[in-house]
């Protein structure tokens, strides 16, 4: 069908106007040697607002994605049913005038999907965005990072010109950025704009820690009476492990593996670690353009909170574009710390680890073939 309350990080603070600086080759010189493989670390993307802007649309993976494609559990009704409700909240939503005093007056549609890890969530709400066509759609962190790069009231201006606004994998393990987002949809609301959103549950996590509708709306406070949750139950259809803990490749394979690849890069993890700290994490997505294999060399535990989450951002843009990684040094299986895991972020660093391991299993099979 488809695929800590901790320290808030301020992303806004850094420096976003790079530039790619060339140089002239001394034609009088011999020959230069062969370009070596690309390296995402050389890479200061520029991405004006409208680019920004026009990013938010579902994920290459989802592009295809529809009601029709979503195939219900038969053991599971409440999907169905979800299926059901969101094909009339379209042609609601479709209906509600594209803005002015009109649509102000109606009461906007506003959806929550609530449910489990891997039970389609995602399949369906790019599904409504389709449906509905004049729709925004990104994550809960890219909506916080566009309000970072743009500013507060130039975001609701740009957002409030859309029918709907998706928001998937809202978060709630930030205190700041969940007020922001409150404020972000409350104001929205107000101006008529149709809201949906999804939160990701892991698998057996039922008692604590688990995110589910009553979390949700007890956030957004006085918007929580007007969302109606809409309950998917169901097994994950992928039937896999959430942590992946397979070992890295060995360096040779991995420098082997994007030779005479025009679309791949070759960067030392550390080094990259580093270069993202540089790059505002809204410009991560410009820093994979035209790639279309990542390898990896000696990839290690990351050391702190923050490059953690600099990192969890850059697989989540990895992942939306289906790039392959190789993986070497000690692959996925260290990636986070025991404290990371069972911390306020853990649900970040999970789904990171579910993802890349998703990410290196195609870029091995891409060796394989």
């Amino acid at each position: 069908m488809m695929r800590s309350s901790a320290r808030s990080l301020d992303f806004r603070s850094f420096d976003v106007g790079w530039a790619i600086v060339t140089s002239e080759q001394d034609v009088s010189a011999p020959p230069a040697p062969a370009p070596a493989v690309a390296s995402l670390v050389g890479r200061r993307p520029q991405v004006p607002t409208e680019r920004l802007l026009a990013e938010l649309v579902p994920p290459r993976h989802f592009a295809q994605a529809s009601f029709d494609s979503y195939v219900p559990d038969a053991a599971h009704p409440s999907q169905a049913a979800t299926v059901a409700r969101l094909r009339s909240a379209a042609d609601e939503v479709r209906g509600g005038g594209k803005g002015g005093l009109l649509r102000r007056r109606r009461r906007p549609v506003a959806v929550y999907l609530d449910g489990g890890f891997g039970v389609g969530k995602t399949h369906l709400l790019t599904s409504l965005a389709h449906a509905v066509g004049d729709a925004a759609y990104g994550t809960f962190v890219e909506y916080t990072n566009l309000v970072g790069a743009l500013g507060f009231l130039p975001t609701v201006e740009a957002l409030a010109t859309r029918r709907l606004v998706c928001i998937d994998e809202f978060e709630l393990d930030d205190p700041g950025d969940t007020v922001l987002m409150s404020r972000l949809l409350r104001e929205l609301a107000d101006r008529g704009v149709a809201l949906a959103a999804t939160s990701n549950t892991l698998p057996g996590s039922l008692g604590e820690g688990r995110f589910a509708a009553d979390d949700f709306l007890r956030e957004i406070q006085a918007l929580s009476d007007r969302f109606e949750v809409l309950r998917v139950d169901g097994e994950d259809f992928r039937h896999r492990s959430v942590v992946t803990d397979a070992d890295g490749l060995p360096q040779d394979v991995v420098v082997a593996g994007v030779d005479g690849r025009a679309d791949a890069t070759l960067d030392d993890f550390g080094a990259l670690l580093d270069h993202l700290a540089t790059v505002h994490p809204s410009r991560y997505g410009a820093l994979l353009d035209g790639v279309g294999l990542v390898g990896l060399t000696g990839v290690h535990a990351v050391p702190t909170q923050d490059v953690a989450l600099r990192l969890v951002v850059l697989v989540d843009r990895l992942y939306d574009r289906d790039v392959p990684v190789l993986l070497g040094g000690a692959g996925e299986r260290a990636l986070f710390s025991d404290e990371m895991l069972a911390g306020g972020y853990r649900k970040k660093y999970y789904r990171a680890l579910s993802r890349l391991g998703s990410l290196a299993a195609d870029g091995q099979a891409l060796l394989a073939g």
